[in-house]
């Protein structure tokens, strides 16, 4: 693997924590969102991740990819609620199946991922920059 692969790896990381950022943002914005029916309310949604390995005219490469967005299976949140306008026929209010604690967990998880990502390319153009002073 060439040191210049680095970059395509650690590129591919930060791309999927970013997503998995998005995704997580709008969860947590979604959290309190008020629906009358099961079929309406917003379910969390989390990405999946998949380990790239490709040979490309003999060099290998890695990275994450991500294979799609999935709705959580977690039960909604009704709620008894006769006087709120957004209440069905038996006064029930659903909200999102989403956990905001969890939530910022993630949050943190990604943001924690994708700085070390950046690090990591921080840290390889370094050791190009030495190496090229070695010469010199």
């Amino acid at each position: 693997m060439s040191l210049f692969n680095i970059f395509d790896i650690a590129g591919s990381g930060m791309s999927a924590q970013m997503v998995r950022l998005n995704t997580t943002a709008s969860n947590i914005s979604n959290a309190d969102t008020a629906s009358s029916s099961v079929d309406r309310t917003y379910r969390a949604r989390y990405p999946l991740f998949s380990t790239v390995m490709t040979g490309e005219m003999g060099r290998q490469a890695a990275g994450v990819e991500v294979k799609g967005i999935v709705e959580s299976n977690a039960p909604l949140r009704p709620q008894y609620s006769p006087n709120h306008p957004m209440a069905d026929e038996q006064g029930y209010v659903y909200y999102p199946n989403v956990n905001v604690v969890e939530e910022m967990a993630n949050m943190m998880s990604a943001s924690r991922s994708y700085e070390t990502n950046v690090q990591v390319i921080n840290t390889s153009k370094q050791l190009m920059t030495k190496t090229l002073q070695l010469g010199s």
